[in-house]
């Protein structure tokens, strides 16, 4: 293996002419590539083989000697000292830089006209080339600039002596042009030539040696001409993908704002013609806003809480944006027959604005109190005022104790679950009270009905859970429960185990959630594929039977699943006791899907007889 490295420019003020063929072997068995090469910067990688500098055939302007370093690595060197002897033929120069693997530049600091001739006439040629190649480049100046300590004299020799060297920052912004590695060496000793120079170039030589192992040939020392070769394991089959619905969170209790008047147990009135304003769900209003569980559960209850909101009366006096009703209103919102009567709240609303918009602000409230662009846009179309506008948002920040209006962003999208989880489990506003194992877990119609259809059935229709105040459930274990109310409040569902997950995967069936049930799936296939395969081989779970209880309660999605899951831990599970459960076409898949296939097991027990028959024949001759 080879590295070609080509070198342009002189390290010495002047460089050589096209006619000093002498001087230039002179300079070049003092350049900075022979002295690396022929000193040998890093020691015992080998020096010059004692080929003196020689012009190249197809091209003169290039002197032309070799060397090996790290051992047996052939180092082919092309060095122009001349930047005018590249005018002679471009064609061959471009040629020669193509073949290069590492381009070197150097330069004098102390000789600003041939800088300044490299930079403003020779690099716009070089830097296309080199960027479309994209090989390393070194930009190296040498030399020490004169008066470089302290500031610099103002005599006019100094002066002189100053303004002809070349600046660092202006070597820099060349190797930012050319996007090269930019070195200063202020001599050519062994010192700055090995330490500095050298190991820049070995680190690039490196990793032009790696990028050659890489695009040779697949060679196998190790296999000789008659030894056989092991045969080709193919990966296991990618597992099917778990797909889960998007949430309708939002969604559910839209509905239930719209529609879900049945168990409404809040309603408004204007204050000033006492006009029903619309219906609402006392849990909801309680979990989004501090306001509401102010004013609906406050010790005060018929105290009238001041909001922050700062409007007042026309005499000054403070008031509250809503107000417990005083009178004796007694028509409730409609219920079907044999419904338990709740506890029914009558707000008044003495705010013209929000009478105004009303259903916009509860709507706001119900979908999670995030959607700030669209209340506002909502209450535009109503109002017509700006000022109006500023006014009812005002109202309504003071409805979630927000001082300021956070706008619709990607960090203040949060969706309502987060809010409805501040009265999952909790007694406030309950009306319903599961049994689940002489556990007492209370919960709140409204919330299970808009985001369960089999509840809504269960609490609407004339059966018994509709008439009664406590419900026992049967079945399902407390904590499974549990898990089932978390999601319907929270939207979220973390099980703590595969048993843990197939036990509310089951418990979503019952009840025909299939986003849980989706859920639940995708935390089965996450813990079991976290698993090693020590662990799988160990455990106490049996995927056969999981496989049973996902096609049981119709999990499509985990049963086939586990059927590539086992399919590509064959070894381990076709050892165990229950495999033999598997139906005749569920083995059949698993046969087509196993990994290592039966092809490779064949191969490789050949492979390893023909290796035995081999080392019993070299015995043989030995």
């Amino acid at each position: 293996m080879s590295i070609h490295i080509v070198g342009l420019g002189s390290e010495s003020p002047g460089g050589v002419g096209s006619g000093e063929d002498v001087t230039g072997q002179a300079q070049m068995q003092g350049g900075l590539l022979w002295s690396y090469l022929g000193h040998s910067a890093v020691p015992g990688h080998g020096g010059m083989d004692g080929t003196l500098p020689g012009r190249h055939a197809l091209n003169p302007a290039f002197m032309e000697y070799q060397s090996r370093v790290f051992g047996d690595v052939r180092v082919m060197v092309q060095d122009c000292p001349s930047w005018d002897l590249l005018d002679s033929d471009w064609a061959s120069v471009r040629s020669v830089l193509e073949q290069a693997d590492i381009v070197v530049i150097k330069y004098s600091v102390n000789d600003k006209l041939a800088f300044q001739q490299v930079r403003n006439v020779y690099s716009p040629r070089l830097r296309p080339l080199l960027r479309h190649w994209g090989m390393p480049v070194i930009l190296v100046a040498v030399g020490a600039r004169l008066n470089d300590e302290g500031p610099p004299c103002t005599c006019p020799l100094c002066a002189s002596d100053w303004s002809s060297c070349v600046p660092h920052s202006e070597g820099l912004q060349l190797s930012r042009d050319l996007g090269a590695t930019y070195l200063e060496l202020p001599s050519l000793n062994n010192f700055f030539v090995g330490r500095y120079f050298g190991s820049v170039l070995e680190y690039f030589m490196i990793q032009c040696l790696k990028q050659k192992a890489k695009e040779r040939p697949d060679k196998r020392r190790g296999y000789r001409m008659n030894e056989p070769r092991p045969p080709h394991l193919d990966q296991p089959a990618r597992l099917p993908p778990v797909r889960v619905e998007e949430s309708t969170f939002p969604q559910d209790l839209q509905w239930l704002l719209e529609r879900g008047v049945q168990f409404a147990d809040v309603a408004f009135y204007a204050g000033d013609s006492g006009k029903e304003l619309g219906w609402a769900h006392a849990a909801v209003l309680c979990a989004v806003s501090p306001y509401f569980r102010q004013l609906l559960v406050g010790r005060q209850a018929m105290e009238r809480p001041v909001s922050r909101c700062a409007c007042r009366e026309r005499e000054g006096a403070p008031h509250s944006l809503l107000s417990t009703w005083d009178g004796g209103l007694e028509e409730g919102p409609p219920r079907t027959e044999g419904s338990p009567p709740g506890r029914l709240s009558r707000l008044v609303v003495k705010d013209p604005l929000l009478c105004v918009c009303l259903w916009e602000t509860l709507m706001f409230l119900y979908r999670g109190a995030w959607e700030w662009e669209y209340l506002e846009e909502a209450v535009a179309e109503k109002l017509k005022s700006p000022l109006a506008v500023a006014q009812l948002m005002e109202r309504v920040r003071s409805f979630l104790g927000k001082e300021k209006c956070p706008r619709d962003t990607p960090t203040s999208r949060q969706p309502g679950p987060q809010t409805l989880g501040n009265i999952f489990n909790s007694p406030l506003y309950s009306d319903v009270i599961f049994m689940v194992q002489g556990s007492v877990l209370p919960a709140h119609r409204s919330v299970l009905v808009a985001r369960c259809d089999v509840m809504a059935a269960m609490f609407s229709g004339k059966y018994a859970e509709a008439r009664s105040r406590v419900v026992p459930i049967h079945g399902v274990s407390s904590d499974t429960f549990l898990s089932f109310l978390e999601y319907l409040y929270t939207d979220t569902c973390c099980p703590a185990s595969v048993l843990q997950a197939m036990a509310v995967l089951v418990c979503a069936e019952m009840y025909q959630v299939k986003r849980l049930q989706h859920l639940c799936e995708v935390c089965v296939c996450a813990y079991l594929q976290s698993m090693p395969s020590r662990e799988l081989a160990s455990t106490g779970i049996s995927i056969i039977r999981l496989l049973r209880r996902a096609k049981c309660h119709n999990a499509d999605q985990l049963y086939v699943w586990l059927l590539h899951f086992i399919a590509n831990n064959y070894l381990i599970f076709s050892h165990k006791p229950d495999f033999i459960e598997l139906t005749d076409e569920e083995r059949e898949h698993v046969e087509r899907l196993r990994w290592p296939s039966r092809g490779y097991l064949q191969e490789l027990n050949e492979y390893q007889q023909r290796r035995r028959q081999l080392r019993k024949s070299r015995c043989n001759l030995m």
